[in-house]
C-alpha cells in the first residue's frame, strides 16, 4: 500500500475571477478543468499596482480577457512560466503583447526521446520560448515583492518554481500539487531529478506552497516528505511486481493502479517508466532494449 499523502482538495473559487488569497497574492482559476488540471490552471498575480503573473495558463480568449480585467489599471512587469506545458505557458505571449511585459522562464530544451512516448493531455507547448532565460537563484524585485527562481527539474527538464520571499511562499507549478501526485513522463521527465528537487524544496522550509493546480499546502515539510515516501514505496511495488514475474510496464500499471481512474493509466505508465529508468541507473533492473513503455525488463 502506497504511503499516505495528506492531499488537500477543497477550493473556494469562481472561474475567471481574481481572489485575494494572501496580502501579496491573488489567484485566478482558468476554466479548464480535467483529469490532469483538477479544477483548472491557477494563475497567480503578485503585488499591487506593479505586478507579476505566474503561469498565465491556456491561450483561451475569454481567459486572457479575464486576466486583463484582473490587472486593469495596473502595470504587469513580469510574466513567469514554470514550464512549457499547454495548461501553463500558451497565454504568456498573448498576455505580454497586451501588457508590454516580458516573459521569463528556463530555456533548457526538452530531452530527446529514444522511443515513442504516450501522448498526454497536458502535452508540451512546442512553440513556447521565453523572452528572458531564468536560472536557479535569480531574483526579481518589484514594488513590494521579491521573486526568487528555484530550479526544480523532474516533471520537465526546464521546470522552474518561484519563491515569494516576503511571504516565504513557493509557487511550485506542477512539481508539487496539493490534490494529486505529479506525472513524471520520460524523456523530459526524470525521476532522479524529481527526487532531488523534492528534497530541495523540503529542506527550504517554506511556509506555504501555492500549486498551479489545487489549493495551497500549509504543512509543507511533512507534505513533501510524504511525496518522497510515496515514490520510494512505488519503486518497492514495481520491484515486487517484477519478483512476481511481470516484465512489462502496462501489466504492472494494471495491478499497481487498479483503483485509479483508467483515463490516468497512460500517465501512470509514464511515471512507472520514469521509475524503471531510475532503477536501471541504480543497477537494480536491466532492460532488453532502450527503456520505453513496451520494453521488457528483468531484475538484476
Amino acid at each position: 500500500m502506497a504511503a499516505k499523502i495528506p492531499f488537500v482538495r477543497d477550493m473556494d473559487f469562481e472561474y475567471e475571477q481574481a481572489q485575494q488569497v494572501s496580502p501579496l497574492i491573488r489567484r485566478l482559476v482558468a476554466n479548464n478543468p480535467g483529469p490532469f488540471t483538477f479544477k483548472g490552471t491557477g494563475v497567480y498575480i503578485i503585488g499591487s499596482g506593479e505586478v507579476a503573473i505566474i503561469d498565465p495558463g491556456p491561450d483561451d480568449p475569454e481567459h486572457i480577457e479575464a486576466l486583463l480585467r484582473a490587472v486593469e489599471d495596473e502595470r504587469v512587469t513580469h510574466i513567469f512560466v514554470t514550464h512549457r506545458h499547454m495548461d501553463h505557458s500558451p497565454a504568456a505571449h498573448p498576455l505580454a503583447e497586451r501588457t508590454g511585459a516580458k516573459v521569463y522562464a528556463s530555456t533548457i530544451p526538452p530531452k530527446p526521446s529514444d522511443c515513442d512516448a504516450l501522448r498526454l493531455e497536458a502535452s508540451d507547448d512546442h512553440y513556447f520560448t521565453p523572452d528572458i532565460n531564468v536560472v536557479d537563484g535569480q531574483r526579481f524585485v518589484g514594488r513590494g515583492w521579491t521573486i526568487e527562481a528555484v530550479f526544480t527539474p523532474g516533471h520537465t527538464t526546464n521546470h522552474m518554481a518561484y519563491a515569494l520571499l516576503e511571504e516565504n511562499a513557493l509557487f511550485p507549478g506542477d512539481h508539487i500539487m496539493g490534490w494529486s501526485t505529479t506525472v513524471i513522463g520520460p524523456p523530459d521527465g526524470d525521476m532522479t531529478d524529481y527526487f532531488n528537487s523534492l528534497e530541495k524544496v523540503r529542506d527550504r522550509d517554506y511556509a506555504t506552497l501555492w500549486p498551479t493546480h489545487g489549493p495551497p499546502v500549509r504543512e509543507v515539510r511533512p507534505f513533501v516528505q510524504a511525496f518522497i515516501d510515496h515514490r520510494k514505496e512505488r519503486e518497492a511495488q514495481i520491484l515486487a511486481q517484477m519478483e512476481a514475474g511481470k516484465t512489462n510496464i502496462k501489466d504492472m500499471v494494471a495491478v499497481i493502479y487498479a483503483d485509479v481512474d483508467k483515463r490516468l493509466h497512460p500517465a501512470a505508465c509514464h511515471s512507472v517508466l520514469a521509475h524503471m529508468i531510475r532503477l536501471v541507473q541504480l543497477g537494480k533492473v536491466v532492460s532488453m532494449d532502450p527503456p520505453c513503455v513496451d520494453t521488457e525488463y528483468r531484475l538484476t
